[in-house]
């Protein structure tokens, strides 16, 4: 069985500490076994290893290596994968995410071509964009993920584009500038309950990223949103369902629920494994509560099977808009 796997142990960056801010920080407990549905196929497959080929020979930056993603064998194999831009070191510390951590280096700004000459050679009908957090950054980074959809739009016509941003803290503007770019998809995770943030997202904050989810839809109401959760962290049921209401109340379409997956000792344990039952009890109860889609298993990620995802949200709104129009 393989869950999260070190694609990266050759990688030159190997020899500097990926988190030397939990360096001295007692060793959390780790669950000896995960449970028969924590199942994934290891990569290695001829489409596998092309993809990996595009992205080292572009120099690219992938969140399925960077975090550890669970489905990277069976994404990569279908010739998905999710950009990640700006780098691959966050200004941030969640306890929660294998991304490198420290002081990020300057921006490539040949990056947002490289990026759509990739999305061309793989021939990608939907590409997920995502970036560390940028803090250091006057608009932590909007311009540059304008510039990447400019791109990807200029060089694959076709190709639509899901993005997954930080929250923008403090960068009064910022989110009208990727917004004006017009992405098909804005993705923003909440990745836990308000109670957990202290621990598990420290620096940021809850209501910010619900009311950014929220001015998404006021600024151009034709884009979906998406916004997803971990759990397996300490979170209450009545907490998951108090934040599904948040989400709601910001128009959000699209809910993602997945178990979270200790990267390592560092990082914060795993409360509990939770079975699918409880998951698929979580989607029922969301598209109760109207969101247009809802994916709940517990290897579910943000960017997972999002080109067909993208594909089910468009037949939702058509289907949910078809009556007013008849009427």
């Amino acid at each position: 069985m393989a869950v999260v796997l070190d694609i990266l142990k050759n990688d030159p960056r190997a020899d500097r500490l990926r988190h030397p801010e939990k360096a001295h920080r007692p060793d959390q407990p780790v669950q000896a076994k995960k449970p028969d549905w924590i199942r994934v196929k290891a990569p290695g497959s001829k489409a596998w290893t092309e993809t990996q080929k595009i992205v080292r020979e572009h120099g690219l930056v992938t969140v399925c290596e960077e975090a550890g993603c669970p489905n990277i064998g069976e994404c990569w194999e279908k010739r998905h994968a999710t950009f990640m831009i700006m780098g691959d070191t966050c200004t941030r510390a969640c306890a929660f995410c294998n991304v490198r951590t420290g002081l990020p280096n300057a921006l490539d700004l040949g990056e947002p071509d490289k990026i759509a000459d990739s999305v061309a050679k793989l021939g990608l009908h939907h590409v997920v964009i995502t970036s560390v957090d940028r803090d250091d950054l006057k608009d932590g980074g909007a311009e540059h993920f304008a510039r990447t959809i400019a791109a990807i739009r200029l060089a694959s016509p076709g190709t639509t584009v899901e993005i997954l941003t930080p929250d923008f803290l403090r960068k009064d503007g910022a989110l009208e500038i990727v917004v004006a770019a017009k992405p098909d998809v804005f993705n923003h995770n909440l990745e836990t309950v308000p109670a957990k943030y202290l621990t598990v997202r420290p620096g940021a904050r809850y209501f910010h990223s619900v009311r950014l989810l929220q001015r998404v839809k006021e600024l151009d109401p034709s884009i979906f949103t998406k916004s997803g959760i971990m759990v397996g962290l300490g979170e209450e049921r009545n907490e998951v369902l108090q934040l599904m209401d948040d989400l709601r109340s910001a128009d959000v379409d699209f809910l993602t629920i997945g178990q979270y997956l200790q990267p390592s000792k560092k990082h914060h344990e795993v409360v509990r494994f939770v079975p699918p039952d409880e998951f698929k009890a979580y989607e029922t109860t969301a598209y109760a509560k109207g969101f247009l889609l809802v994916s709940a298993t517990p290897l579910t990620r943000s960017s997972h099977h999002a080109g067909e995802d993208f594909s089910r949200l468009q037949a939702a709104r058509l289907a949910k808009l078809s009556p007013a129009l008849s009427a």
